[in-house]
């Protein structure tokens, strides 16, 4: 059983992994209709540096998903606290309303979303995908950052305040290092939310102003380049770099004595 265990796991990574690097590969393969044999070649990441459509819309994808992290993160954890340590009417219901957001399924959200914003005269466009962006994002942070309040003892502050701290003081120096690593992982869930979210983005950017996951479905539609498999692995090895430095110096669930 034990060996069938193995060779299930391998076969699962296989299957997940082998599609991504045949595609990094055919990123450096000369011919543009993925010819055998394999030539080498830095040509579509050539191509890459004078497509500007396609450089625009990564930068802007990059630009919307920092600024997702952030604000999804403050307003998420700021929620993770009113509804971890405080009682107040309603508090059930919020928690529960956090769910459907992240269960409905992308394409009626944005479709309320394109609604609601002509509706209100938001209309589309940048404010209206950093709007969508964080309010997809929001759900997820407070469900990361409420998990790490589980794990983070509410006497600690207690403690401290009965050491003469105040409450804002203890949550600053007590709790909010706890939940560090908690709040890192959040903000890098809303970034990577952001950064793949392809149906909102598709439903509010306009033709001036589109994001990576749109311009790409656009590139397919006129053709497929290899030019798409390059900025692809370059995002895949910034991501990938991004969770190696995260899991090098976050070091989430360590709680050896340091000192």
């Amino acid at each position: 059983m034990k060996q069938i265990g193995r060779f299930y796991l391998i076969a699962i990574l296989v299957f997940l992994y082998t599609p991504i690097i045949v595609m990094m590969a055919m990123g450096f393969n000369e011919s543009p209709l993925y010819e055998l044999p394999f030539t080498f070649s830095t040509r579509w990441y050539e191509a890459l540096l004078a497509n500007q459509p396609l450089l625009k819309a990564g930068a802007n994808s990059i630009i919307i998903a920092l600024t997702t992290a952030v604000i999804a993160t403050t307003l998420g954890t700021m929620a993770s606290v009113a509804l971890s340590r405080r009682t107040f009417r309603g508090r059930s219901l919020l928690q529960i309303l956090l769910l459907p957001p992240i269960a409905i399924p992308w394409l009626i959200t944005g479709t309320a979303m394109l609604i609601f914003f002509y509706w209100s005269g938001i209309g589309r466009g940048m404010h209206a995908l950093l709007i969508g962006h964080v309010a997809l994002a929001i759900p997820y942070v407070v469900l990361v950052v409420g998990t790490g309040f589980k794990t983070v003892r509410a006497d600690l502050e207690e403690a401290a305040m009965s050491l003469g701290s105040t409450p804002v003081h203890a949550f600053f120096s007590v709790t909010l290092p706890l939940l560090y690593p908690s709040i890192l992982g959040a903000a890098l869930f809303a970034f990577a939310v952001s950064l793949d979210q392809f149906v909102i983005s598709y439903f509010l950017a306009t033709p001036g102003y589109t994001t990576l996951p749109v311009q790409i479905y656009s590139a397919i539609r006129k053709g497929f380049t290899p030019e798409i498999n390059a900025i692809s692995t370059l995002l895949l090895l910034g991501s990938m770099a991004t969770i190696l430095i995260f899991a090098r110096f976050a070091k989430p669930g360590d709680t050896r004595d340091k000192r």
